[in-house]
């Protein structure tokens, strides 16, 4: 049997250099539809072209395949609550759950300060459930209806929610990636959040004043007229009853609680279809049609909200964009994706490509700065590449681990720079499982929410302006921590 090659560094730069390329080819030909198959086709002949290059590295097929297994197997927890995410909107939105958030929205939040105000009830819920993909699917998707129904533009309403989002799950002790980075690194979990506030508290003041600016600079032209028509409209639609937002209440504390993500959205889902039963029978009754009894009417529409689209047709356009569903199968392009990403990543891993990247990167850094720059890279990297949040942060954290305690640093510098890229820039990455779900479930594409996720896109930047400046950087020195 051949030795297997070590990858020169040219080799492993080929696949990603072919995938960017028709990745942007994609962009200026399909457009908004690049995730309705073509994006998953370049990814895995990406995997093609990286599993060319292993194979003449002397990789066998078989290791390959089993690299493939095992990144796919990463993924698969992600890819069932995805699946169960796209229940729970079908049934929150039969139940008249997410339209009794909108229309109580409508009549508290202002516009000037509905961004604000959406960064800091997805921060909150973020914080308290450790979850930002539960407060995104529930409450963020309550959050975009209520901005499309002031003439918000989506990408900033997005960008508003997963920055709230992404600042609650980094900071919060009940968060899976708060727990990882600092298990990682080998740090104790208090002191990992407590120190990640230097470089986190400056970057979601920013966010909040730039997201305050935004909110009082744009002119909403919004009748309180046409308020009321959509008010009005949302009420002839659903009974509105006040008890139905007891349900996210009850999911939230649920997920307090410490009930794993996927049986705690399967309860949410359940409840759903529980409050539908109670409180719309009317609903079903129309949405299943003339000649049907209410039993049966009622296990069509359920069945139907959690696996496939449902529409509730009102007198208004922009309602009716909000009050529409796909179920599990309005997911299923981006569990592809999620496959697709995974198929690449996993050859990529196997044919020691990324090690090789990698390796190169550890080379560049000498001083604390580049050090900490070097790591966000390499997160960033494998955001990219890896396509998975998880990989972005315990392979980094294992690669750099040595080399940090080499340089006389406190493991929660690790743990915190692994945070700062590897949970953040997750959401920023069409094809990253983060990525590619949050834009399915709030129906903004990736490139479009991008550009306002100000928290994700700053906290990195501050966090190597803070390691270049050697602020507050623990050190060791005898056994003894420093404090700067």
């Amino acid at each position: 049997m051949n030795k297997i090659k070590s990858p020169k560094l040219y080799q492993a730069f080929i696949p990603i250099i072919f995938l960017i390329g028709f990745l942007s080819l994609n962009v200026i030909i399909f457009k908004e539809n690049t995730l309705s198959g073509a994006n998953q086709i370049v990814l895995l002949l990406s995997a093609a072209v990286a599993g060319l290059i292993s194979i003449r590295l002397n990789v066998s097929y078989n290791k390959l395949l089993s690299s493939i297994n095992k990144s796919i197997s990463i993924a698969i927890p992600s890819i069932l609550i995805l699946l169960i995410i796209g229940s729970l909107a079908g049934t929150w939105l039969i139940s008249g759950i997410i339209p009794v958030i909108i229309y109580y929205g409508l009549q508290i939040i202002h516009p000037s300060i509905f961004l604000f105000t959406a960064l800091i009830v997805s921060g909150i819920i973020s914080l308290v459930t450790g979850s930002s993909w539960s407060t995104i699917a529930t409450i963020g998707v309550a959050l975009l209806g209520i901005g499309k129904t002031l003439g918000i533009n989506d990408g900033l309403v997005a960008g508003a929610i997963i920055s709230g989002a992404y600042f609650g799950d980094k900071m919060s002790p009940l968060s899976d990636t708060t727990n990882l980075a600092s298990a990682v690194a080998g740090t104790d979990l208090f002191t990992h959040i407590r120190y990640m506030v230097i470089t986190t508290g400056p970057s979601i003041l920013l966010t909040l004043i730039i997201f305050l600016i935004i909110g009082f600079t744009n002119n909403y032209n919004i009748s309180e007229t046409n308020i009321r028509q959509v008010l009005i409209i949302i009420d002839n639609s659903f009974n509105l009853n006040p008890l139905l937002l007891a349900i996210p209440v009850i999911l939230i504390f649920i997920i307090i609680k410490k009930v794993p993500a996927l049986p705690a959205l399967l309860i949410g889902t359940l409840l759903g279809a529980v409050a539908a039963l109670i409180f719309q029978p009317g609903l079903i009754r129309q949405l299943a049609g003339e000649g049907i009894s209410q039993i049966k009417a009622s296990y069509i529409v359920i069945m139907r909200a959690m696996f496939g689209n449902i529409q509730i047709d009102t007198a208004n356009k922009t309602i009716n964009d909000l009050f529409v569903t796909g179920g599990m199968a309005g997911m299923l392009y981006t569990v592809w994706l999620i496959l697709s990403a995974m198929v690449f990543g996993g050859i990529m891993e196997a044919g020691g490509m990324l090690k090789r990247i990698t390796k190169t990167i550890i080379l560049l850094a000498q001083s604390t700065g580049s050090l900490i720059a070097s790591t966000i890279t390499t997160c960033i990297f494998f955001n990219l590449t890896a396509s998975d949040q998880y990989l972005a942060i315990v392979v980094p954290g294992r690669m750099y681990s040595q080399t940090f305690k080499d340089k006389g640093l406190k493991p929660e510098v690790l743990s915190r720079t692994l945070e700062d890229a590897g949970t953040l820039t997750s959401v920023l990455i069409p094809w990253n499982t983060c990525g590619a779900t949050q834009a399915k479930v709030l129906g903004v594409p990736t490139m479009t929410y991008l550009p306002f996720c100000f928290f994700n896109l700053i906290n990195p930047v501050i966090a190597i302006i803070i390691g270049y400046t050697n602020f507050k950087i623990r050190r060791i020195v005898n056994n003894t921590t420093i404090k700067q």
